[in-house]
């Protein structure tokens, strides 16, 4: 079996590891107001399941149209920029 090396996109990898700390200080800001167990808490998580249905939607709609790029590396950086954007929006409201 032949591996074949595909040279990664430039920063790939310090954005996904930035996603994903990012992602998890949102978590961190979020659970103790879901944790309270009032009507707030109900809110934000009915506002949690549609924010990451339209960020799922959203990134969809980009792949159909073409606006990820036309190579894998292109793909993937737009999708992570994507991401990050709605998770920065999230702890600037949590915040």
């Amino acid at each position: 079996m032949q591996i074949i090396l595909v040279p990664a996109h430039d920063g790939i990898a310090l954005d996904s590891w930035s996603l994903c700390i990012e992602s998890w200080s949102v978590i961190g800001l979020r659970i103790p107001r879901l944790m309270a167990g009032n009507p707030d808490s109900v809110r934000e998580a009915q506002r949690m399941v549609v924010e990451k249905i339209e960020a799922a939607g959203r990134l969809q709609w980009m792949m159909l149209t073409g606006d990820l790029g036309g190579t894998g590396g292109q793909a993937m950086a737009r999708s992570i920029a994507h991401y990050r954007k709605a998770v920065a929006k999230n702890r600037r409201r949590l915040d």
